[in-house]
């Protein structure tokens, strides 16, 4: 049923927001060089890495480090605005048509951030496709306190289920966890 929820709903989105996503992918391509869909290498299920899909909110060139190790000059003005209402997550509905990532589960980590890899590994976490948002996202738990992080992703794959999916999405679609977003501010 999980699946079937997420073939449905990223077919539904893909179709709806591709003029959007059109449009956002030619403003940031004129706001500054580079590709607009950043790819990058993440853990998915069973530990396998993937490449996750999102818009560029950064600047080409900005190392490829968790969110939580990136200076705020880094992010491009539109990639601010982007960043902040996690539009630049719309790519990885891809992601959840391929299968590579749920609708909902854990955030997929960078094989780099190993404390956290190694916490989910012990947890059982990996068992389950990462998704696009999920409990620790809409408790604001973020990538920066991975023992904290890994916990909560393991209390979701223990109880996880499709009301408690379709709970998370709306909390997710009402701005809960949004717009908190983790980059080191600028020091002036």
């Amino acid at each position: 049923m999980k699946r079937a929820l997420d073939v449905s709903v990223s077919v539904l989105l893909l179709v709806l927001c591709s003029p959007i996503l059109l449009v956002i992918i030619v403003a940031i391509r004129l706001q500054s060089p580079g590709a607009a869909i950043f790819r990058q290498i993440r853990v998915g299920k069973n530990g396998l890495p993937f490449t996750c899909y999102k818009l560029r909110t950064m600047y080409a060139g900005t190392a490829s480090v968790p969110t939580h190790e990136v200076a705020s000059k880094s992010v491009t003005p539109l990639g601010k605005y982007l960043r902040q209402f996690k539009i630049d997550e719309l790519p990885q509905l891809w992601n959840v048509l391929t299968g590579d990532m749920s609708l909902v589960g854990p955030r997929p980590c960078l094989p780099s951030q190993t404390e956290l890899v190694e916490a989910r590994r012990r947890l059982g976490v990996f068992a389950i496709s990462p998704g696009i948002t999920g409990l620790a996202q809409v408790n604001g738990v973020d990538m920066s306190d991975p023992d904290r992080l890994a916990q909560m992703d393991a209390q979701y794959a223990g109880t996880q289920s499709l009301i408690g999916d379709l709970r998370l999405l709306m909390a997710t679609l009402r701005g809960q966890g949004v717009g908190v977003d983790q980059v080191i501010p600028s020091r002036k």
